[in-house]
């Protein structure tokens, strides 16, 4: 067990120096990245650093399986120069079995990744949309599902919208048994529209079995509310807004992203994407797992073998390759051409299994 927490601590040790390495680099790219997008703006140099160190994390995150593997290279190139592993193996022991530390250190980095990273991830990507937006000092068309339905927030030159419906299609350009309140510029509701059907066109909503109530210069909106079989709305939304009004996946947590799902699928919308992005990130303690192994196939021989550079640059290579599969494989699991399961946990698990062939190979010819 010593050596087994002495291998665990000083992995987890250089992990963190690796993470708070990169960090740094994160966050000096994302200022000079603020600077670039609110140049002109009036934005001072600490609502930058403000804005930088909101989007910093969800940089970091995005690349921590690429942290994990030079992590790995960091150790075991470490532990072959000071002639440790030599030592390790003299003493009787498998050095692969000296990988139990490291693998149970990066699950252990990736549950907690999961479980808490990833809400500071989706809190704070939150609040850098609302801080950016708030000094791009512009309206922008939004929706949101809850319970009690769909809702959109349609915004024009001359006039403001909400829009409530009980149920959609799947891309949200069909609504049934929709509500249109209208407001003027001073926030003011102008006209209350209820709609059976409403059916998005080429720059105006098409509603069927409607009933309209005026609300300004009435004492009496229900007595002089009318009654039409058909109307056009204008709108500035359009069938891609309304698609990308649903928002990232990484920016709900995880803790939240089940419920949101089900609440997605009750309004009638497809939550394919979301259900992938869940599974990928259940499946990122395995993946954590696969990068070690994979850093640790390259690099567990002493560097008197020489081309450890050229060992180390294999490692690299194969672990980025592993990372641009993921994504890669993750686009064909929301597009629904591959299984959920099969596009999140296949390249974890396919991974770890060449890993294993590799170090079979390196330890036992």
């Amino acid at each position: 067990m010593t050596l087994y927490l002495y291998i665990g601590r000083k992995f987890l040790k250089i992990f963190l120096g690796v993470f708070a390495g990169f960090y740094g680099i994160a966050f000096l790219l994302d200022i000079v990245e603020q600077v670039r997008q609110f140049s002109g703006t009036g934005v001072s140099i600490a609502e930058i650093l403000h804005l930088a160190l909101l989007k910093t994390p969800e940089a970091m995150y995005a690349i921590l399986p690429l942290v994990m593997i030079l992590a790995t290279l960091a150790l075991f190139l470490g532990l072959a120069r000071s002639s440790e592993l030599v030592v390790i193996r003299a003493s009787g022991r498998s050095a692969i079995r000296s990988l139990a530390s490291p693998v149970v250190v990066a699950l252990l980095i990736g549950v907690v990744s999961v479980a808490a990273y990833n809400p500071i991830v989706a809190a704070t990507k939150q609040q850098y949309e609302k801080v950016a937006q708030s000094h791009r000092q512009t309206q922008q068309n939004t929706m949101s599902v809850s319970s009690e339905g769909l809702w959109l927030r349609q915004v024009s030159e001359t006039q403001q919208s909400v829009v409530r419906a009980s149920e959609a299609n799947l891309d949200g350009t069909e609504l049934w048994n929709t509500t249109f309140i209208n407001f003027d510029d001073d926030g003011d509701p102008v006209v209350r529209i209820e709609a059976a059907h409403a059916k998005l066109m080429d720059g105006y909503w098409e509603l069927y079995g409607i009933k309209k109530w005026p609300l300004q210069d009435t004492n009496n909106p229900e007595r002089d509310a009318e009654l039409l079989e058909r109307m056009d709305l204008p709108t500035d939304l359009t069938r891609d807004q309304i698609r990308d009004s649903f928002g990232t996946p990484n920016a709900i947590s995880i803790w939240e992203l089940p419920a949101f799902i089900d609440t997605l699928e009750r309004a009638g919308f497809s939550a394919l994407k979301h259900r992938v992005w869940l599974n990928r990130e259940l499946a990122m303690p395995i993946m954590f797992v696969a990068m070690v192994l994979i850093g640790a196939g390259f690099t567990m021989r002493h560097t008197r073998f020489g081309r450890t550079g050229t060992m180390v640059l294999f490692s690299i290579l194969l672990g980025f390759s592993l990372f641009f599969i993921r994504d890669f494989v993750q686009i064909f699991g929301e597009n629904g051409q591959v299984p959920v399961l099969l596009a999140t946990w296949s390249p974890p698990v396919v991974a770890i299994s060449i890993a294993v062939a590799i170090l079979l190979h390196m330890e036992d010819g």
